[in-house]
């Protein structure tokens, strides 16, 4: 299993080229039955990730584009009277794919956004009182442009904390960027990919991810950085029980994918900036030390031991 785990890796990084750090953050979210937050400026290849992922994965692909005039009902589906049989017949909509690109979230209103949360947290949706559920597995990579930028919505805490992961992809390489001005188009390699797992094999290795090990002390090193964003007037809020469980979940991901099957300060260490960014603020009034990265801090101060 572990050996098509690493061939899944080295197929999407042959496509998605010098972000061997964030492909492989994103597949440890996918295998701790996360959600993936993306947030870069346009054009830094959130995309062409989420079709990687959802091609090497073998799971079936919607993308629903964010606007100010989506709706609801164009994200779950509708019921519409079927003339030829007497009743409404209910339409679903792109959420009930396995991987969702929900690209540009933060572009349309809040009461479309929180549309996606009933079906992050409970893998189900509530459609004109009835309840439907979700594939099993379900995965969905939300894009984001920077808030400065015109025509978005801030997206509130209560959504942000759905997502087990924020990552920014960033600029690429000067040699990545290369590679990618003088080979073929990422997107015309889309289709020349084959899955890696089916899935069962998916579920088995999601399975063999939540068994990872994590020691007494382990969980008392992990406990201190969550008491530490409670405590410390440093922060304006703490990490909530959901960030807590979404830093062990991740922390057991990054471990298998080391080959490891226990946990270790290291794997805590290279997810918190990942799990705990999005969940974190400095307090207006604070007048500390002036350290601009919260995450940082933790890693600084928080002993090990």
């Amino acid at each position: 299993m572990r050996a098509k785990l690493e061939a899944c890796l080295s197929t999407a990084n042959q496509v998605f080229l010098g972000k061997e750090k964030q492909v492989r953050l994103a597949v440890a979210c996918l295998l701790a039955r996360g959600h993936l937050l993306l947030e870069d400026l346009p054009g830094m290849g959130k995309t062409t990730l989420s079709h990687t992922l959802a091609k090497v994965m073998g799971l079936d692909f919607q993308r629903i584009q964010f606007t100010s005039d989506l709706l609801p009902g164009d994200i779950l589906g509708t019921s519409i009277f079927d003339k030829d049989v007497g009743r409404f017949v209910f339409h679903s909509g792109p959420i009930f794919a396995e991987l969702i690109l929900a690209d540009e979230i933060n572009r349309a209103t809040p009461k479309t956004q929180s549309a996606l949360l009933e079906a992050m947290e409970e893998g189900q949706v509530t459609i004109e009182g009835a309840t439907r559920a979700l594939p099993e597995p379900f995965f969905v990579i939300a894009t984001q442009n920077p808030a400065s930028q015109s025509g978005t919505f801030v997206l509130p805490e209560s959504q942000l904390d759905r997502f087990l992961m924020r990552l920014s992809l960033g600029y690429p390489a000067r040699a990545a960027e290369k590679a990618l001005l003088l080979g073929e188009s990422r997107r015309d390699l889309l289709p020349c990919l084959e899955p890696v797992f089916d899935h069962a094999g998916l579920a088995a290795i999601q399975e063999e991810v939540a068994a990872v090990n994590v020691s007494d002390a382990l969980a008392d090193y992990l406990l201190r950085l969550v008491e530490a964003t409670r405590t410390h007037p440093q922060f304006a809020w703490g990490i909530s029980p959901r960030g807590s469980l979404a830093l062990i979940a991740a922390t057991r991901s990054w471990a298998y994918m080391a080959g490891r099957d226990y946990a270790i300060p290291e794997d805590v260490q290279v997810v918190l900036p990942a799990v705990a960014g999005h969940r974190l603020r400095e307090r207006a009034d604070y007048s500390g030390s002036g350290d601009s990265s919260l995450v940082q801090w933790l890693l600084r101060e928080v002993p090990v031991l």
